[in-house]
């Protein structure tokens, strides 16, 4: 599926929606604006029953409109776009594997097309989707990653754009990445400031799990401040971890300090990320400075994040009810 928006002085028209062969035809599309280029991470689901699901797909139409009108691109109408997502899945149905532990990937991707080789707003706009099969992200099972933080590495900054979901917040840390694997390690933490305050794990969002004392605990992630991207996978754990009402629930900034001092009063439970690709990733251990800090995420009874990582695939792929999951008819 394409679409191709039209600029002038009064700003951007209404698209024309294309078959993707267009793509090679359509002489605008030759050259690609080098600067402007967003991107949104979705899945469909095969349940058991064979119905298709998305799993909540208006929160990514959200956050592309939002990361759109930053980006100098043209808002859309989301409903529209998920009429066509669905429209595109049934269309290409078999592609949804028939495996519960597999999943299609789906990523509508956004850039600026441009005639002339210039560092403005571009003149025109492409809308396309693209669509994968993908099997489960561990293939090794459910284990616990190992994490570099480096503070000299950061990923956003106050006034940026680091709660968008753009390239150009993912290009620059690929490197830093391959750092990390030269290590022997999996993931990147990302820090930002003198405190060396915690914001980003990999591509995913960050949470602590900590004991408060007197059998309290709290499950602490990173405000949306603007360093942060407003995940959907975040954003479905606390409304989880809200409605159990089993432990307090914080948005607010944790620093490595606190890390280290909940990891030596033996009161830091459980790190993980969230994400699309693997809804939870559990998190064994953090480089950090020259010590190791070693965090027993894995070593309870029952994990809250596989606790959290079985009740939202059982939404994703309809073995547990729920508006969350968009049935494709």
């Amino acid at each position: 599926m394409l679409k191709i928006y039209y600029s002038d002085q009064n700003g951007w028209g209404q698209p024309r929606i294309s078959p993707l062969q267009d793509l090679r035809l359509h002489p605008a599309c030759k050259v690609l604006h080098y600067s402007v280029e967003l991107f949104e991470g979705m899945k469909a689901f095969r349940g058991g029953d064979d119905e298709i699901r998305l799993f909540r797909p208006e929160k990514n139409m959200e956050r592309m409109n939002r990361t759109a009108a930053r980006s100098s691109l043209p808002t859309f109408d989301g409903d529209e776009l998920i009429k066509l997502l669905k429209k595109l899945i049934s269309i290409d149905q078999e592609w949804v594997p028939h495996a519960e532990s597999s999943s299609l990937y789906i990523r509508p991707t956004f850039i600026g097309i441009e005639p002339t080789l210039r560092v403005q707003r571009p003149c025109e706009a492409l809308l396309f989707v693209i669509l994968s099969p993908v099997g489960p992200y561990f293939t090794s099972g459910f284990k616990p990653v190992s994490l570099l933080a480096d503070p000299q590495y950061v990923r956003a900054w106050p006034g940026g754009v680091g709660m968008m979901k753009m390239g150009s917040n993912y290009g620059p840390t690929l490197e830093i990445q391959r750092h990390a694997e030269k290590m022997g390690l999996h993931q990147v933490l990302w820090l930002f400031g003198p405190e060396h305050r915690i914001t980003e794990v990999g591509a995913m969002n960050i949470f602590v799990f900590l004991e408060k004392g007197n059998g309290e605990k709290e499950l602490v992630t990173p405000p949306l401040d603007g360093l942060i991207l407003p995940g959907v996978t975040r954003d479905s754990l606390l409304a989880l971890a809200r409605e159990w009402g089993e432990f307090q629930v914080s948005e607010r900034d944790i620093t490595m300090a606190e890390v280290i001092q909940a990891s030596n009063d033996k009161k830091l439970l459980e790190m993980f990320g969230s994400g699309t690709a693997a809804v939870v990733t559990p998190v064994g251990c953090i480089h950090y400075e020259g010590q190791v800090i070693n965090i027993p995420t894995m070593e309870h009874d029952e994990p809250l994040n596989q606790r959290f990582f079985r009740t939202i695939t059982e939404i994703q792929y309809g073995r547990i009810p729920s508006p969350w999951a968009v049935p494709i008819q």
